[in-house]
């Protein structure tokens, strides 16, 4: 085993029975292609887009008393491939997966589509070896955290706001950096800025970048007088 498997079954806080799960879900095709494998991760990326849907619908559904153009919305943030390919590299599945010469020569570790579809596959692994409840169990820390920082109905949206009132001066430019990054991968706090021009005019943080950049914005709305 390859210690970036090992690291990854480390991370995953789940224990596999069979690990041949585990390594379904990180053979890619090119690579099962050229060791003459019978099978990749698409089937078992084709069920973990189903577990995933299921799960986070149900999250949503029981925490949210919303309407359902709402919770597709956010359902939409949550399984976006820009989120799954978030939180493989929140574990470091990029390291561990099995690529073929080609996709290992252009980069395909880092390549989001490729670590969006084997995220799908790992929570099949954990659906297959674990059941449903283990699939949950692994799936709502990344989709609580995906929330922190979207604006729901009935809370502000800072960032549009700000937005909004720069956007009435012409040529001023609102951008926003993350400014530090502390705690350890299951407890980050974020610290973000947002620069008028190139002024910080807001700081604040969060347990994600989202949610830092929507202090900031509330912050700097502060200083505006909003």
């Amino acid at each position: 085993m390859s210690s970036e498997f090992l690291a990854l079954k480390d991370k995953l806080g789940y224990e596999f029975k069979s690990e041949e799960y585990l390594t379904t879900a990180l053979t890619h095709s090119s690579y099962a292609n050229e060791q003459k494998l019978r099978e990749s991760n698409e089937r078992q990326e084709f069920l973990g887009d189903a577990v995933l849907s299921l799960v986070v619908s149900s999250y949503l559904f029981k925490r949210y008393r919303m309407a359902e153009g709402d919770l597709t919305r956010l359902r939409a943030t949550i399984v976006c491939e820009k989120s799954l390919c978030v939180f493989a590299e929140e574990i470091g599945l990029g390291g561990a997966l099995l690529l073929g010469k080609g996709e290992e020569q252009t980069g395909g570790r880092e390549r989001p589509s490729i670590l969006a579809d084997a995220f799908e596959a790992l929570i099949a692994a954990i659906y297959l070896d674990g059941g449903l409840a283990a699939a949950e169990d692994f799936i709502r820390p990344f989709a609580e955290r995906s929330l922190q920082g979207e604006a729901q109905p009935g809370q502000s949206d800072y960032k549009t706001l700000l937005q909004e009132i720069v956007q009435k001066n012409p040529g001023e430019q609102l951008s926003y950096r993350l400014a530090q990054e502390t705690g350890p991968d299951h407890e980050k706090c974020f610290v973000a800025e947002v620069l008028l021009n190139s002024n910080v005019i807001g700081k604040g943080q969060g347990r994600s970048k989202k949610a830092a950049e929507q202090d900031a914005a509330r912050g700097a709305l502060e200083l505006m007088g909003y």
